[in-house]
């Protein structure tokens, strides 16, 4: 594969996204009295942060009756500043810490199962077959499975996973991101899914700085093995793609430790807009060559093998390298019951990793399932969240109207 031309940098505009932030309310089913169920407001300065007036969540039922002016309401309190141009250096993108992945809450997960064997994620965008252990039934913790390299240069069916850095504070700190299929603009996406630790500081915080997506990060290699004198456009194929617009899940702006696993964890998932580094050049998805669908609600017995990717920067990974676990059928975490039970695959990722991409098959091809949230202390396992109704309709929310 020859190397792929690095589009230029250029400035972006300074003005912010254009779901600008208000209040966030709560909302019932259609007979349901407004007096009742609307929450009080939110308010908040153009970077996020909340004011004095918590979010109120409103309950899942009625989170699953929002209709699209009630997310309209929840996007008017999710406000992304675009990075500051030239903020990344390449020193910056190799110092970025892992964010950790949270660690799980106790539950009713069992001990580990014993291996048995896997069948193949045929139609993920794996380089090698899986060789993970098959849980033998829910609520089973599955057998480690070693992490492996994608190969330089990544396969053009790869390049839809990347790296996301942002700024928490003082601190620099990096994800993982997968570019998805936009319902409203089909072969032009420029939507890309992670965690919502990944992009929101949790309960009382506010959304992180400076976030930015770099597609297909180090797919020649320049710098694996410890290399550090490469350019930053060498490591880059794709450039620089800031977030203009995000959303996060109102489960995890309103309830979440970021540091640990809990109940918000079942709803870790988060959406962003990002804009080509050259103005009026292709789309995200054009760009990187294709993206990824959703599956939303999809039958867990209808999930065959998951592959999850991600750049894990934790030891003994170094942040370089798109690194796969092929974890063959997942299994159930059991978190609060009236909640979706999470996706559990063996992993030995570590954090870094977070927000990354899980790949199942639907009808031959890769579709989306999940994103990695949490893993344990001892590496062994990741899970992530199931995305039923209320992931479903907050994406189409965003494809529909985020600017």
């Amino acid at each position: 594969m020859s190397p792929i031309s690095r589009p230029g940098r250029a400035v972006l505009g300074a003005s912010v996204a254009a779901l600008t932030m208000l209040v966030a309310t709560a909302c019932g089913p259609d007979n349901a009295d407004p007096a009742i169920t609307a929450a009080p407001t939110v308010e908040a300065s153009a970077s996020g942060k909340p004011g004095a007036a918590p979010i109120k969540l409103p309950t899942l039922e009625e989170l699953k009756t929002w209709k699209l002016e009630d997310w309209d309401k929840w996007a008017q309190a999710n406000v992304i500043t675009p990075a500051v141009k030239g903020y990344w250096t390449l020193q910056k993108l190799l110092e970025a810490k892992p964010k950790p992945l949270p660690q799980p809450a106790p539950d009713a997960t069992q001990p580990p199962a014993q291996p048995t064997g896997a069948a193949p994620a045929t139609g993920a965008p794996a380089t090698t077959q899986p060789t993970a252990a098959q849980p033998a039934g829910p609520d089973q913790l599955p057998a480690m499975v070693p992490a492996k390299p994608v190969a330089h240069p990544f396969p053009k069916n790869t390049h839809v996973n990347g790296k996301i850095f942002f700024k928490d504070g003082n601190e620099d700190y990096v994800c993982s991101g997968t570019v998805v299929s936009d319902p409203a603009n089909p072969g032009k996406s420029n939507l890309v899914w992670t965690a919502s630790h990944c992009l929101h500081g949790g309960k009382g915080n506010k959304y992180y700085t400076d976030i930015t997506f770099a597609p297909a990060f180090n797919s020649n290699g320049v710098l694996s093995n410890g290399n550090r004198q490469a350019k930053l456009e060498d490591a880059e194929p794709y450039g620089e793609w800031t977030a203009t617009a995000g959303m996060v899940s109102p489960q995890w702006a309103a309830e979440a430790d970021p540091e640990k696993g809990g109940p918000w964890s079942q709803y870790d998932f988060g959406i962003v807009k990002v804009a080509n580094p050259n103005p009026g050049g292709k789309s995200l998805e054009e760009t990187v060559g294709g993206s990824v669908p959703l599956w939303f609600n999809a039958p867990r017995d209808q999930v065959g093998a998951v592959s999850n990717y991600g750049f894990p920067e934790g030891k003994p990974f170094d942040g370089v390298e798109l690194e796969h676990c092929d974890g063959g059928k997942p299994s159930r975490k059991t978190g609060d019951p009236s909640r979706p039970a999470m996706l559990l695959i063996g992993c030995n990722m570590t954090g870094g990793s977070s927000g990354g991409g899980w790949f199942a098959t639907k009808d031959g091809k890769p579709a989306l399932v999940s994103d990695t949230s949490i893993g344990n202390g001892a590496n062994t396992y990741e899970a992530g969240p199931y995305l039923e109704d209320v992931a479903q309709h907050m994406f189409e929310y965003f494809s529909k109207k985020a600017k």
